[in-house]
């Protein structure tokens, strides 16, 4: 048999390629269905580029299953030739070096699934792991040949922890953030670009065990998920598998601990995160590690409402992301963090910077990396059908899949005909699940009805004492004080006993003529 000259036919290389693209790509970015069309060719199967668990998952992707049989094919081709000493470039032994991860990640799939149904059900992850030898093998017979130097890292333990980093970020970005819109795709390509960074490659070869470096602050709305995406980043971080032992060095159920700093006095934070000495103030009873001791190399401490941190744990808090170094209360004894730290604010930091109440110096350490959760408004204005989605996974949680049907069925009822599909949803994800629980007990929900500090009725009085305001005025902005109350067109027209569209006509000019005085007054 005649030596093979060269690794890749033409068409194998562009193949190869587009492999390596989804090996080290972002599933949840667009360039995804970019790469399986070239991978695929006339093969490919257009699909929504929003790929999300609401979908129908009785139907398996067919573009997935074409992948998986035409690398199965490709790859023992292209290993017989590497064997058979065909030359290859760096790039392509990149390229094919990947084309194995992505078949071997295929093949032994099972084990990591099986791991992260361990960590679900409250069991240890941590275990000894005789599967390994089988993949150990695998990884040998594809990327051990004699004279070839791949340039990448291809030792077993290495691509074994990767496997399960990714089979774990793709759980639970894909499973836990939920929504069709493209606010919650791009959401959850953001959370796998804080895992990975936006280059996956370099992620492999040096940064896996450097994340701990780049805290993540995420922004957004009182119940918009912010800790769902703090859970799933934590959740997802790589952890060493130990070849000699066979087991994985931390166990993933020990990863995450969340400290909300608005439910603690500075006193109890400053214990939380940084442990104590026994008699240290009034209360320590026994000497305790803090989260900062106890994350360990692969934990994550989740700080959640970090703009409510009192000034002097900001100081001790920057200290830590600068040196990584803490002392417990009541000892001198320097102490090292290992791990992650995730803050979340619904606050504005910047004014909150402006105003004195946060270290502007705290604000740069935290900003390395930052997300912002979309409002469910966001979400439901680009994709309506999300309201039952949303709605049938809150039911499912409250009475069980026999019942969420019928349950679904009543709420969504019941917004539509009282709310409208304009309600603004100013609780978020939180007032739908609160909307929810009231229809099932009460059959019935009132949103609570304040009057904010911009509420159209706050100047409205005294252009109407002076006589100021002509008549489609007087009524613009009355309407826009009902809807401000209501929060839904549909609610603000049954009051007024107008039209619906009628209400949002009025609301949206008394809104415009609002700014055009707001303009005038920064002017002036």
């Amino acid at each position: 048999m005649a030596k093979p000259r060269t690794l890749f036919s033409d068409r194998e290389r562009e193949i190869a390629n587009a492999i390596a693209g989804l090996a080290d790509g972002n599933p949840f970015g667009p360039e995804r269905l970019a790469y399986e069309r070239k991978v695929l060719g006339r093969r490919f199967t257009s699909r929504s580029s929003v790929w999300h668990a609401e979908q129908d998952l009785r139907e398996v992707d067919p573009n997935l299953l074409e992948l998986a049989e035409l690398i199965e094919k490709l790859v023992p081709t292209l290993r017989d030739r590497l064997a058979a000493g065909a030359r290859a470039t760096t790039e392509e032994l990149v390229a094919y070096e990947a084309a194995v991860r992505h078949l071997l990640f295929q093949r032994h799939i099972a084990v990591w699934w099986q791991l992260i149904e361990r960590a679900e059900n409250g069991e240890p992850t941590n275990g000894k792991i005789e599967a390994y030898d089988r993949f150990a093998k695998d990884i040998r017979q594809f990327l051990d040949f004699p004279g070839v130097r791949f340039p990448v890292d291809t030792r077993p333990a290495h691509l074994f922890a990767w496997a399960f980093q990714i089979r774990r970020a793709f759980h639970h970005t894909y499973r836990k953030i939920f929504g069709g819109s493209e606010p919650a795709a791009a959401l959850r390509a953001a959370v796998w670009q804080s895992i990975f960074t936006h280059d996956a490659g370099r992620y492999r070869r040096a940064l896996y065990e450097r994340m701990d470096d780049a805290t993540t602050l995420i922004t957004g709305e009182s119940g918009t998920g912010k800790e769902l995406v703090a859970r799933a980043i934590a959740m997802s971080r790589y952890i060493p598998f130990d070849e000699k032992k066979k087991c994985f060095t931390a166990d993933l159920g020990e990863t995450f601990s969340a400290v909300n700093l608005m439910a603690l006095s500075p006193t109890l934070i400053e214990s939380e995160l940084f442990g104590h000495r026994r008699g240290s103030f009034t209360g320590a009873l026994e000497t305790r590690p803090g989260w900062l001791e106890t994350a360990g190399h692969s934990g994550c401490v989740f700080l959640d409402e970090i703009g409510e941190l009192d000034g002097s744990i900001q100081v001790k808090l920057l200290r830590v992301l600068q040196s990584r170094s803490f002392q417990r209360i009541g000892e001198t004894e320097e102490r090292m963090f290992s791990g992650k730290v995730i803050a979340a604010t619904n606050r504005d930091l910047a004014t909150e910077i402006e105003a004195g109440r946060f270290r502007r110096d705290l604000y740069y350490r935290l900003c390395s990396d930052t997300i912002t959760t979309p409002t469910l408004r966001d979400q439901l204005s680009d994709t309506p059908a999300d309201l039952r989605n949303l709605l049938s996974i809150l039911a499912q949680r409250m009475v069980g899949s026999d019942e969420a049907a019928g349950l679904t069925d009543e709420c969504e009822t019941w917004i539509n005909r009282n709310l409208g599909q304009d309600y603004d949803w100013p609780g978020n994800v939180r007032e739908l699940e609160q909307c929810v629980r009231n229809v099932l007990i009460r059959g019935d929900y009132q949103p609570q009805q304040h009057q904010s500090a911009t509420s159209p009725l706050t100047s409205v009085l005294d252009d109407y004492r002076n006589g100021s305001l002509t008549a489609e005025e007087l009524v613009e902005r009355y309407t826009a004080h009902v809807y401000s109350l209501t929060g839904s067109y549909q609610e603000a027209a049954r009051r007024l006993g107008l039209d619906r569209r009628t209400v949002k006509a009025k609301v949206l000019s008394a809104q415009e003529s609002e700014r055009s005085i707001s303009a005038r007054k920064r002017t002036s």
